[in-house]
């Protein structure tokens, strides 16, 4: 049988530990929980696509597309979803600062839910098989240029308004109505 291990002496009042080694090793810092910092970004990214998918839904259902018709419905979600992302980035980027989760919210989600690739792929596959290329095609490109378009469009009009400030959103003069009828009282 072996003898017990003594307790380790407490160290007395006032006496200093021991330096340690340069090469003694160091215990790593603790991390937080890997999902600790990102639940509330894959939540909220959830949230806005369930959003933006049931609003894409919507206009497919208020817009639906023929069986041999051009999928205006996607092709147009997916412009006014490019124009909407294009405004959202310049203002929270160059613009008022926003909450961290208003970007995954917003951009990731509910813009992500609104807009379909997988949809415009598929419109693409169908055209094809219903022997329309020269539809598929355009639609391919239009669509293309469209969303290009749209960001431009809306990321230099954002960056416009940004410049010119809020004095720009506001009238400075009176409208000549409400000029005549200073006029008139005077």
């Amino acid at each position: 049988m072996s003898a017990p291990h003594p307790e380790p002496e407490a160290p007395s009042p006032g006496a200093t530990e021991p330096a340690l080694s340069p090469d003694a090793p160091v215990a790593d810092p603790p991390r937080p929980a890997r999902w600790h910092g990102q639940a509330p970004v894959v939540a909220v990214v959830a949230a806005g696509g369930g959003i933006g998918a049931t609003a894409r839904y919507g206009a497919s259902l208020l817009w639906p597309t023929g069986a041999a018709g051009f999928p205006w419905t996607t092709f147009w979600v997916n412009v006014a979803g490019c124009f909407v992302i294009g405004l959202f980035m310049v203002v929270i980027t160059e613009g008022r600062p926003a909450h961290r989760l208003v970007r995954p919210f917003f951009g990731t989600g509910v813009l992500g839910g609104f807009t379909t690739f997988s949809t415009y792929a598929v419109d693409i596959q169908r055209l094809m098989e219903e022997d329309r290329p020269g539809t598929a095609l355009a639609y391919l490109a239009a669509t293309l240029l469209a969303a290009l378009a749209a960001v431009w469009l809306a990321t230099a009009t954002a960056r416009r308004l940004l410049r010119a400030g809020p004095a720009a959103l506001t009238r400075t003069e009176p409208d000549p109505a409400t000029r005549e009828k200073g006029k008139r009282s005077s």
